[in-house]
């Protein structure tokens, strides 16, 4: 089975009972980002990429160099990590290391990655709540799959759409979370999104969404200078956050 097969099976076994009218504010859907939103994947990142530097006659690079190359997707984690180290490669060599970089990672993705404090019970309180959950990330499909199942995060969403399930379609294209929005029987009207950078800000308003920002995450930006409409510290403040939001 194909990630685009397993993408159409979950949107058509939505729960009915999740179809109702949702108890916060206007809100019956929520998108949400993965790292440095519900996880903190970046020691398995700088895991991977220090496999792949040294035997390249590159440094290693620390954790603080990986938070603020991640979000973009794999190709151009490996080209900053190049970048930060020595020069580029050529692009048709850059492709190369950045395929091996995910075979190498995908099945040791959640090795050292956590879900941030309060992620579960707050998505368990908000699919209590009647609301539809989905995934809109820029990490490898599989990669993605891999650590929800291992964080026992799955359980919670009715889509998960990673950044290689269309292709050449990723954050901050707006049709990356239109396409969450349509496999959930959602619209803009009624859905917010939930992340931590400047990618989620700018693929959320393009496609009609507030956003609610972790202060948590990986940003170059400072978090409250994104222009999202919410900032907060920690998942136990979400609900509150989205009770507040207003539709663009």
């Amino acid at each position: 089975m194909s990630q685009h097969d397993e993408y159409c099976i979950i949107r058509m076994n939505l729960d009915p009972k999740q179809m109702t009218e949702a108890k916060i504010g206007h809100l019956s859907a929520l998108i949400f980002d993965l790292d440095g939103t519900l996880i903190d994947s970046a020691p398995d990142l700088q895991a991977a990429a220090n496999r792949m530097l040294p035997p390249l006659g590159r440094r290693e690079v620390d954790v603080k160099e990986i938070q603020l190359m991640i979000g973009d997707g794999v190709p151009k984690l490996v080209e900053r990590c190049f970048a930060a180290t020595g020069d580029i490669p050529p692009a048709d060599e850059l492709a190369e290391h950045a395929a091996k970089f995910t075979k190498d990672y995908e099945p040791r993705s959640a090795e050292l990655t956590v879900a941030f404090d309060g992620s579960h019970a707050v998505l368990q309180k908000l699919k209590d709540r009647g609301l539809k959950l989905s995934i809109c990330t820029n990490k490898p499909y599989g990669a993605t799959m891999q650590i929800l199942k291992s964080l026992e995060l799955a359980q919670y969403f009715d889509v998960v759409i990673g950044g290689d399930t269309l292709p050449g379609i990723k954050k901050p294209d707006p049709r990356h979370l239109i396409a969450a929005l349509e496999a959930m029987d959602a619209s803009s009207a009624d859905s917010a999104m939930v992340g931590d950078n400047q990618n989620d800000v700018n693929a959320a308003h393009a496609a009609g969404l507030p956003v609610v920002l972790l202060s948590h995450g990986y940003t170059k930006t400072p978090v409250t200078e994104l222009g999202g409409e919410a900032v907060i510290d920690h998942f136990d403040d979400l609900e509150a956050s989205l009770e507040a939001l207003n539709p663009l």
